[in-house]
């Protein structure tokens, strides 16, 4: 099967402006993403999906591939499910490289704001899909261990059932302990397993182009997560646990983190 990533990279931020142009040990966060994501094993090509020019022109000046698209989204996913529909036997500018993707069964939202992402974990979200025909979506959890992350809403929790399928996703702690103290105090002392979501999604193409075009619902709009609208739609996420973390930059803070990762590293 051909497997092909698209990364959403919207240039507007209402915490952080310009967000894929931030620079990072010398080079914009956009070109992490990608450098990282083009390291699967499961990836035949990378995209980047965006709104703005300046991002346009940064990816095609470090040889990535890039496509515009409406400014107007809510969300990632209807941005790479119109970046889908635009390539259907279209070529894609950047680099003069002929992306197709009437020929791809499956695309991998990989977050744009991610820029330490593993590619190990790009391939165990793909590996179900690839496994079981049935599989319409899978995604990533992995364990919280410290109470800070169980508080933070920006650190969405998930709770499967036995078969590895989400029943809920939350900003609040699940599940909840109902004979210990909030949050279930300090992390040592936690009466149940916590998982946090990391947002990165794998889709049959046609389950994305028809999941953007359901309308927005109840559960999504009070959580503001968009994997619900999957969910109050009847449909299965398969969610597969990782032993990697990510790190996630929605803030200064977060930003200034990475950069101290990344030098580290060096």
């Amino acid at each position: 099967m051909n497997v092909i990533a698209i990364i959403p990279a919207r240039y507007g931020s209402t915490r952080l402006d310009g967000k894929p142009l931030l620079d990072i040990a010398g080079k914009p966060m956009v070109q992490w993403v990608y450098e990282r994501a083009k390291k699967a094993k499961l990836i035949r090509d990378v995209l980047v999906a965006t709104d703005d020019k300046r991002v346009m022109s940064a990816v095609e000046r470090f040889g990535g591939k890039a496509v515009m698209t409406s400014s107007s989204h809510r969300s990632g996913t209807d941005r790479i499910a119109e970046a889908a529909k635009k390539l259907q036997g279209a070529r894609g500018k950047g680099q003069g490289a002929k992306h197709k993707i009437q020929d791809t069964d499956i695309i991998v939202n990989v977050q744009g704001d991610e820029p330490l992402i593993e590619p190990e974990m790009i391939d165990e979200a793909i590996k179900p899909l690839l496994a079981e025909s049935s599989l319409l979506i899978s995604t990533l959890k992995t364990k919280i261990a410290n109470e800070e992350e169980l508080k933070d809403p920006n650190v969405v929790k998930v709770v499967t059932d036995r078969e590895g399928f989400a029943i809920y996703f939350s900003r609040l702690p699940i599940p909840y302990v109902r004979d210990s103290s909030e949050f279930g105090v300090r992390s040592s002392e936690l009466k149940a397993t916590y998982y946090k979501h990391i947002g990165l999604y794998v889709y049959r193409k046609d389950f994305l182009l028809k999941f953007a075009k359901m309308k927005p619902t109840p559960l999504e709009d009070a959580e503001k997560l968009e994997q619900l609208r999957v969910l109050e739609n009847g449909y299965k996420i398969k969610v597969v646990q990782t032993k990697y973390n990510s790190v996630g930059v929605d803030t200064q803070e977060d930003l200034e983190r990475v950069r101290e990762i990344v030098s580290s590293m060096q």
